[in-house]
């Protein structure tokens, strides 16, 4: 068991930088560290040793070597410290305890309203989250980090939900705050969508630096990573182009006040609107689903015409942001290639040549699992930048 009780002046001594060349998991010598960051090997030593002592590096495998003994190589000890993920749902919640490369060590899924409120919710979580953490056989003083991601706006900065529509008594909660009154450690809150496009990029892209998340379920939204950094803008809302106006829906009116947006058109519910008023008994967006796999031409009509729609909006993204991976999720997903179908006709036809050439349009590889990994990399993330690397020496 790792003492996680000492600490280390890791701010003043510089070993939290040089982390950053270790976190990526790579197994490196003191020779090779010295070389990438010009130090002297006796100022590798001392810093390798600091964070050794921390756990959160590891001797691994020697090096091969001509002669003489192989040099030692460190690496990331993933199994140093643990987060907890929990991604809070309209009607779901799941939490997850990871180590420090993701990797999920236990998992709890059940239904919970969002709309029980925070203190009601944020409860179960902490309740339910040290019941994993005591049934893994770990410390609690092991977890250094909480990722949460929920179905509204979030101020970034705070933490903060900001006039969720479906998080009644959510708005302006501090959520952090209320969390550390039972966990002390760092708690990370962010809007599912956007946590969904780091699950996404950790998972099936890891190499790719720009990429865009669609999720298509009750509403539409993005979460836009570019240059390798989630992009949440001024306010916290990038992506949100599930209030884009179609020209094809100028009619038809949206629960946002205004007419023509592409969540009226395309979301869930919307295609199943679209349905019901052609006869076909569709009840929801997972009835359209449902209808899709049985070969409803209708369904699978309505469906492909959902994926024009969205890929009408994300021609324009495309052209803004210039991706190079499109990954649609969420539950209307479950369609399958139809509605995907449906987005590449317009994005390829209408793009410019040079910004389609390379652009993967494809289904999510995380699936329903996108959230919860990416409230897990939102708190790793957030530990093992050079900040919280200092932070967590200091505790």
């Amino acid at each position: 068991m790792v003492d996680i009780s000492r600490g280390s002046a890791l701010g003043t001594s510089g070993a939290s930088e040089l982390f950053q060349l270790l976190r990526d998991g790579v197994p490196r010598t003191r020779a090779s560290l010295a070389q990438s960051t010009g130090l002297a090997r006796s100022t590798i030593a001392a810093r390798v040793d600091e964070l050794m002592r921390l756990g959160l590096v590891t001797p691994v495998a020697d090096a091969a070597s001509t002669g003489g003994r192989p040099p030692s190589q460190f690496a990331l000890n993933p199994a140093a410290r643990i987060v907890l993920a929990a991604d809070l749902g309209a009607s779901h919640a799941t939490l997850a305890v990871t180590d420090l490369s993701g990797t999920v060590l236990v998992e709890r899924s059940e239904p919970k309203d969002i709309a029980l409120g925070p203190e009601a919710v944020l409860g179960w979580m902490v309740e339910q989250g040290l019941a994993l953490i005591e049934g893994l056989g770990r410390d609690r003083r092991e977890l250094v980090a909480i990722g949460i991601g929920v179905p509204g706006p979030v101020e970034h900065s705070t933490g903060r939900p900001v006039n969720p529509p479906i998080m009644p008594g959510w708005d302006r909660f501090d959520v952090p705050g209320w969390v550390q009154q039972h966990l002390e450690v760092p708690v990370l809150v962010d809007n599912d969508v956007n946590i969904m496009a780091l699950g996404e990029q950790a998972l099936a892209w890891p190499q790719i630096e720009h990429l865009m998340f669609v999720k298509v379920a009750t509403g539409i939204g993005s979460g836009i990573i570019s240059g390798g950094r989630l992009q949440r803008g001024a306010q916290g809302i990038a992506g949100d182009i599930g209030h884009v106006r179609v020209a094809r829906g100028s009619d038809v009116p949206c629960h946002c006040g205004n007419r023509g947006c592409l969540e009226a058109l395309a979301s869930g519910p919307a295609i199943a609107r679209a349905l019901r008023e052609q006869g076909v008994d569709a009840a929801s967006g997972g009835d359209v689903v449902e209808l899709v796999k049985r070969g409803d031409i209708d369904a699978i009509q309505a469906v492909r015409q959902a994926g024009r729609d969205i890929g009408e909006v994300l021609t324009a993204c495309v052209s803004l942001v210039n991706p190079s991976v499109i990954a649609i999720g969420g539950s209307m997903a479950r369609a399958g290639e139809h509605l995907i179908a449906g987005v590449r006709e317009v994005v390829y036809t209408r793009s410019m040549p040079l910004a389609t050439e390379h652009l993967a349009i494809v289904q999510s590889a995380a699936a329903e699992n996108a959230a919860v990994l990416g409230a897990s990399m939102l708190a790793i993330h957030h530990v093992l930048s050079p900040e919280g690397i200092d932070a967590l020496a200091a505790r």
